[in-house]
């Protein structure tokens, strides 16, 4: 709980940017049953989110990455500037190894897998109330292992280069989508796309389109997936309670 000028006692409030309702909907539930939580607003894309917490004024933002419409790591960068005080812990179904670092630098305050148990989500919101960060036991050792390997790694991970927005761009390359869809979901004309396919192919040393698309694709199938076990089932398993299963993306 926190505490107003008057000494009076009010639950922290979090703001949820996702583009699956279900899980907006299991997420708020578990939040709401909290003593000391409660969720103020939604939104399921970038443009929504940025509206919505200028006006519902957050304590902490619960964000995914992949939007319907925008690019979550621009979208923390976003408030980041707009609301340099305002914390946010990315819950994401795709791998740490690949975002972790990223969302970190864009201003992020913690990253969290959704397969985790309910508590550790819990555990992290709380943590980052307090001011501190969070990554999980996972991250932090992949993390200490990347830096450890650092030098030979960076020959053998170009992608690594790619600018956050590259990224997304090669990954839906990779997923199938042409340069029209990939403009649309990015809020982007097709000119920008094109100049990030051509930024790609020369950092990348790819001769074509066709090699950038054969490139994407591989890997896409390596490293790109949402983690294969997706979100757990909403009831109780093991020792902790888990999130609502989503869609696919």
């Amino acid at each position: 709980m926190k505490k107003t000028t008057d000494g009076q006692q009010i639950k922290y409030r979090v703001f949820i940017v996702d583009d699956h309702p279900i899980v907006r909907i299991g997420i708020t539930q578990l939040i709401n049953r909290e003593p000391d939580l409660m969720v103020c607003g939604e939104a399921e894309d970038e443009p929504q989110a940025l509206a919505s917490i200028a006006k519902m004024a957050p304590d902490i933002v619960l964000l995914d990455l992949m939007l319907k419409r925008g690019d979550g790591i621009s979208l923390i960068k976003q408030l980041s500037t707009l609301h340099p005080k305002l914390p946010i812990l990315v819950l994401s179904m795709h791998a740490e190894s690949l975002y972790a670092a990223r969302v970190l630098r864009a201003g992020a305050k913690g990253y969290l897998m959704k397969k985790e148990a309910v508590e550790q989500a819990l555990v992290a919101i709380r943590r980052i109330l307090a001011g501190q960060c969070y990554m999980s036991e996972h991250i932090q050792s992949a993390f200490l292992q990347a830096y450890g390997k650092r030098s030979s790694d960076v020959a053998a991970s170009p992608v690594d280069r790619l600018s956050d927005r590259e990224l997304r761009v090669f990954r839906l390359l990779g997923e199938g989508a042409g340069t029209r869809e990939i403009a649309e979901q990015l809020n982007l004309s097709i000119n920008t796309v094109g100049s990030h396919r051509s930024s790609i192919k020369k950092k990348l040393g790819l001769t074509g389109s066709t090699e950038l698309l054969q490139h994407a694709i591989r890997w896409v199938e390596k490293w790109g997936q949402v983690d294969s076990e997706r979100l757990p089932s909403s009831k109780p398993s093991g020792n902790g309670r888990s999130y609502p299963r989503g869609a696919n993306r």
